[in-house]
This record gives structure tokens, sequence and C-alpha cells, in this order.
């Protein structure tokens, strides 16, 4: 697992290392289209990690059809991996996920939607925020 040391970097410094869409979605909080990232329909077994630091988010074990448009997990692999924060944008009440180790904006999360799933969460991703390590 990669260290959840706090990573911390200038706007520039992201801007070099990202890709403008990247760059729109993990550090200005954007979204990806739905039905457009490349992890909505993988069913590949392993692990998930933020695009920005590699830090591991979520595991395949959790991902689940949602039919939303985008990978939705029901918990991330840890607790202390993702921060959560209120996201009153867009005139709506919604929670925020974020990378805890760098803090980047990753979708949001979900509760009470009647999934069944062992939380009745719906951590709703966008793809471009992650890289998938398949299991070997």
């Amino acid at each position: 697992m990669v260290s959840m040391e706090k990573i911390i970097k200038s706007d520039a410094e992201w801007r070099a290392e990202l890709s403008p869409e990247e760059y729109r979605i993990l550090r200005q909080a954007g979204t990806e289209r739905p039905f457009s990232g490349e992890y909505v329909d993988t069913k590949t077994v392993g692990v998930y990690s933020c695009r920005a630091c590699g830090a591991e988010l979520f595991r395949s074990e959790a991902k689940f059809e949602s039919h939303c448009g985008w990978p939705s997990f029901y918990e991330p692999s840890e607790s202390e991996t993702v921060t959560l924060r209120e996201d009153d944008s867009l005139g709506m009440r919604r929670v925020e996920v974020r990378c805890a180790r760098c803090d980047s904006h990753l979708g949001h999360v979900f509760h009470g939607e009647g999934y069944p799933t062992p939380t009745d969460d719906r951590y709703c991703i966008n793809s471009v925020c992650l890289t998938l390590q398949p299991a070997e």
C-alpha cells in the first residue's frame, strides 16, 4: 500500500503532471460525462488507486452496477483513504469524496438509495480519477 503521508503540490505542479481532463476533474472538482469513463463497466478484479497520487482508494469487491453512468462502490478500501465534505454547489446538497492523501476530488457519495449493498452507500467516482491495478 502507498504511504498515506499527505501530498501537497502547487497548482503549477499539478498542471504539469496531469492531463487537462485529469486536472479539470481531480483539481477543479469537475465531472466526466456519464457512461464515458473507462471503468464504468469494468469487471476486472483489482485495486483502484488515486490517479493523482497512487493512494489505494477502492477494491473491485466493493464495485457494483448502479447504472448511473459512473463507477460505483459501496465502501472505500479503508475508511481513512477518503475524506468527505459537504458540497452545496449546483443548487443541491451532496457529499463530496476526496482523496485523503492528495486532496483531489473523486466524486460524491450518496446514502439510502435502496441499492442491495452492505452499506446502502454509493460512492459515485469519476473514472479519470482512478487507476486500476488488476490482481495477479
